[in-house]
């Protein structure tokens, strides 16, 4: 059992603007004694560097804490710019490896596939993924910005614990077919940009987005569509 709200990592490590170490340790923190339980990273948040922040974290706060995290890109500290998406069963494996080396744990507790790619058959990714429960490495799957077609599909290859997609009111596509098969299944949704990626606390109209926030691409955050 986790909190009815996550908390998501992402903009500790970059897209959002300048970040601050102290300021993160604070929510992450924070966050825990208000009751969020599960915190949510990937591999390639900070090009691997989000999961060393949250190590210390994780370590002294183990037994209270669901962690969990991603695969799928190729970006790496040396080619940062690389967005390719790697499926793999040999890419998933040594993925793996390395973000528990980061994590530093024995085990992630729910470990997704951040995008998918159909270049490799969602068989061999899904089994591969399977495999690392079985070997003890991981204790619940889940999947990202599928369809209701590929959650189906990847639910009679391995139990598909969560579903995390963007959903907010900006955001509703999930409703139509991917909401309804999850219902079905039994996945339980983890909507990610809940807030509109801080449209709805207020913070999308001040100075805080500057140059370089990654928000600036999106056309919601235009200054035409802000008005």
């Amino acid at each position: 059992m986790v909190g009815a709200q996550g908390l998501g990592c992402m903009g500790i490590s970059e897209f959002y603007g300048a970040t601050d170490g102290g300021e993160s340790k604070a929510t992450l923190e924070q966050a825990l004694e208000l009751g969020i339980t599960m915190f949510d990273t990937a591999d390639m948040y900070g090009v691997g560097g989000n999961e060393e922040f949250l190590a210390p974290f994780i370590a002294a706060n183990r037994d209270r804490i669901v962690i969990a995290t991603k695969f799928g890109y190729t970006r790496t500290p040396e080619t940062p710019d690389d967005w390719r998406i790697d499926n793999r069963p040999e890419f998933i494996r040594a993925a793996m490896d390395r973000s528990l080396k980061r994590l530093g744990v024995d085990v992630i507790d729910l470990y997704y596939m951040h995008r998918r790619t159909a270049t490799v058959p969602l068989g061999e990714s899904v089994g591969a993924m399977a495999e690392l429960v079985r070997t003890g490495k991981v204790k619940w799957l889940g999947l990202s910005a599928v369809t209701a077609a590929e959650l189906r599909e990847a639910q009679e290859i391995h139990p598909i614990a969560a579903l995390q997609s963007e959903w907010s009111i900006f955001s509703r596509d999930i409703e139509a077919e991917v909401a309804p098969t999850a219902a079905e299944l039994g996945v339980t949704i983890v909507p990610y940009s809940p807030l509109g990626r801080g449209m709805l606390t207020g913070a999308a109209f001040t100075s805080l987005i500057t140059e370089g926030d990654a928000r600036l691409n999106f056309p919601r955050f235009s200054a035409e569509n802000r008005v």
